[in-house]
């Protein structure tokens, strides 16, 4: 019973801290958001629509997500779902990445489901809004190829730091809480990959932080080639 009683209250102590993250960055992103200039006019029912639309095809590809091997343990997997979200971000603002973000992370639990006691989703949407939300306010600011361009950098940048603090910090002893393995089997893991892992610290460091890099990279050289010419005809934009 007590073991139960355990299980029961870090459940509900792991879903009250993810309904106070996902309520903090809405508010913030609606926050910063009345701040930024030059935000574009659109009707309610065609920024539902557009955020309907990159929510889908970021669950679509969140759900195509593959691991690294040779960078971190399978349960760490790569995915470009930031794409479309961050496409709806560089049309509509900040708010919208949160809500793409959001939505994307229901869709793909309501097709596929959770392999890592929801975890990792938390873990997808809380690091993905680190990426997206400093490179959508940095390009609003500065509305240019060169101002997208720093963004992203910028946004790559706080993805790696706090997504690598995050897990040292919450996520992997969480984790280890909820999927009831073990930490030391954990960084086991990790040490069959880079010789140097013997701690939580060296784990995230050798592993969580050049997979965030890499995805980093990947996601915003994508957006940077598919922008206008897949952004243009989605969103009917005329300029």
């Amino acid at each position: 019973m007590s073991k139960l009683w355990s299980e029961l209250v870090n459940n509900v102590s792991f879903v009250f801290v993810c309904t106070l993250v996902l309520v903090a960055l809405a508010i913030v992103s609606s926050l910063v958001e009345r701040k930024l200039p030059q935000l574009r006019k659109v009707s309610r029912a065609r920024r539902v629509s557009i955020i309907g639309i990159c929510s889908a095809l970021a669950a679509v590809l969140h759900i195509l997500d593959f691991p690294l091997p040779f960078l971190a343990p399978g349960f760490y997997k790569l995915d470009f779902s930031e794409v479309p979200v961050l496409l709806a971000g560089f049309f509509l603002g900040p708010s919208a990445t949160v809500a793409c973000e959001g939505v994307k992370i229901l869709l793909k639990l309501l097709l596929k489901g959770t392999s890592t006691a929801f975890v990792g989703d938390f873990a997808n949407f809380v690091v993905g809004c680190c990426f997206v939300l400093p490179a959508v306010v940095f390009y609003h600011i500065r509305k240019t190829k060169t101002g997208a361009v720093i963004g992203l950098v910028i946004g790559t940048l706080c993805m790696t730091v706090f997504g690598t603090a995050f897990n040292a910090v919450y996520l992997l002893p969480k984790f280890s809480e909820l999927f009831h393995m073990p930490l030391d089997k954990i960084i086991a893991m990790g040490a069959d990959i880079h010789a140097g892992i013997s701690s939580v610290s060296s784990f995230v460091f050798w592993c969580v932080a050049p997979l965030n890099l890499v995805k980093g990279a990947v996601v915003s050289l994508l957006t940077m080639l598919l922008y206008k010419h897949v952004a243009a005809p989605l969103f009917q934009i005329k300029k």
